[in-house]
């Protein structure tokens, strides 16, 4: 089994993207088949992973996955490949609030299920001997999580260095301090909403990609990193199609408005017989006439409101496959695309196909984020009313009106009821909601 370890950091903004993005390009372009994954419910990373290893990165999800998923995903972003390296999400601790024993989806979670030993990044920016306190009140937090590695972020100077290496040797000895990298502006990601820019949209993207792998080269024990990596603990094997398959021939939005789908599920989608086929909006591209099912992922169709609204090909495609008895299902973006109409952050309008009693405005601007579970109000295109699923909700989009039946009910991560989310109007349904996994019975 692959060796795998993760890129883990006491909080967002400490570089461990940016690392995780150097190591995958230079370990490539020495000619390593080098696997990647996520912590979290994340689509834009991933983007980023897969552009710099040449190969599909895959998320992991303690909360929203079931073991037989993690497992199955896991050996999946390993299979071929020489080593695994996984980035967690925001600190290594956080995630979700949830009753005590309950995985909650944090980086740490993970760690403990895989085993994966941890390389911390900590930005050292203003400390020297505190930098050793952070080190070690992590380190032993929790016996189950195995912090192997320490790399500082913009440190400036030998005596900074110096003063750091000297703290951490009498703190954490059995930590390998891997290196110390500088500041470095000119590698930073820039940020939209929740996340990145997406990586098809930097025309520095190449750039952007060697020139942190000459980052990592220049300034960390790579291969001390490397030997760090451990074989996961997590039972692999064949896992079930994370949604069901939406139909026998499933067309799928894909550019840069609809970007927002996870390879896993695509996958799973194949695995279980159906037939995919891909259109751009943005092109004014309609879904084959031929497909009995439409996937309108998650993106930033607020951007291209007004493209969209004009590209008669794509929204009477859209139109015409309901008409002919197609199942429709939007998530988030594409969810915003098939109600009546959206208003963009300056407060225009702009129509939408009409498919359901859903108007939605950027201009009144107001975040939703967390994990969910959504269950079914009713049989449709999902499956049957009461079976359930695990996602993730990250949108500042406010709903003006949603008239019609529910798709679901929701509740959040500690089980609070949050009332319905979505529509359903025949075969047509959607909702904010990103499905991640069926949830466990």
């Amino acid at each position: 089994m692959v060796k795998g370890l993760i890129i883990a950091a006491p909080a967002s903004g400490s570089g461990k993207t940016t690392l995780t993005l150097g190591l995958l390009r230079l370990l490539a372009g020495r000619g390593l088949a080098v696997g990647s994954a996520k912590v979290g419910p994340d689509y834009i990373d991933p983007a980023f992973h897969a552009a710099a290893s040449g190969r599909a990165c895959y998320n992991l999800d303690s909360w929203a996955m079931r073991a037989l998923t993690l497992g199955a995903l896991a050996a999946q972003a390993g299979a071929g490949a020489d080593l695994l390296v996984c980035e967690g999400v925001m600190g290594l601790f956080d995630g979700a609030f949830v009753p005590a024993g309950q995985a909650d989806g944090s980086t740490a979670d993970l760690a403990a299920m895989t085993g994966w030993p941890v390389a911390l990044v900590v930005d050292g920016r203003g400390m020297t001997g505190s930098a050793a306190a952070v080190l070690a009140g992590f380190a032993n937090l929790r016996p189950d999580v195995r912090i192997r590695g320490v790399i500082f972020n913009r440190v400036v100077g030998d005596k900074h260095k110096a003063a750091i290496r000297a703290a951490c040797s009498i703190a954490c000895p059995d930590i390998r301090l891997l290196g110390f990298l500088p500041p470095s502006s000119g590698l930073e990601t820039p940020s939209r909403h929740l996340g990145l820019v997406q990586a098809a949209e930097r025309a520095d993207l190449q750039a952007f990609l060697d020139g942190a792998a000459a980052l990592v080269e220049r300034h960390l024990d790579v291969d001390g990193l490397v030997a760090l990596a451990e074989p996961s603990r997590l039972a692999g094997g064949a896992g079930t199609a994370m949604v069901p398959p939406l139909g026998a021939r499933i067309a799928v939005a894909r550019d840069t408005a609809f970007a927002f789908a996870y390879p896993a599920l695509l996958e799973g989608w194949r695995e279980a017989g159906a037939e995919l086929s891909f259109f751009s909006p943005l092109a004014d591209q309609g879904p084959d006439g031929s497909a009995d099912a439409v996937y309108l992922p998650g993106g930033y169709p607020e951007l291209h409101a007004g493209l969209l609204a004009g590209n008669a090909g794509f929204l009477g495609g859209l139109r015409h496959a309901a008409a002919r008895g197609a199942v429709l299902y939007g998530e988030c973006g594409g969810y915003m695309v098939l109600g009546r109409g959206m208003e963009d952050a300056q407060g225009g309008r702009h129509p939408m196909a009409g498919l359901l009693g859903l108007e939605t405005s950027f201009a009144k601007r107001k975040l939703h984020l967390g994990y969910r579970r959504a269950t079914l109000a009713a049989d449709g295109a999902l499956g049957r009313s009461g079976e359930a699923f695990r996602g993730h909700e990250f949108h500042y989009a406010s709903i003006l009106a949603e008239e019609g039946a529910p798709l679901f009910a929701v509740s959040d991560a500690p089980g609070a009821p949050l009332g319905r989310a979505g529509l359903a109007e025949g075969r047509v349904c959607g909702s904010f909601v990103h499905l991640i996994d069926a949830a466990a019975p």
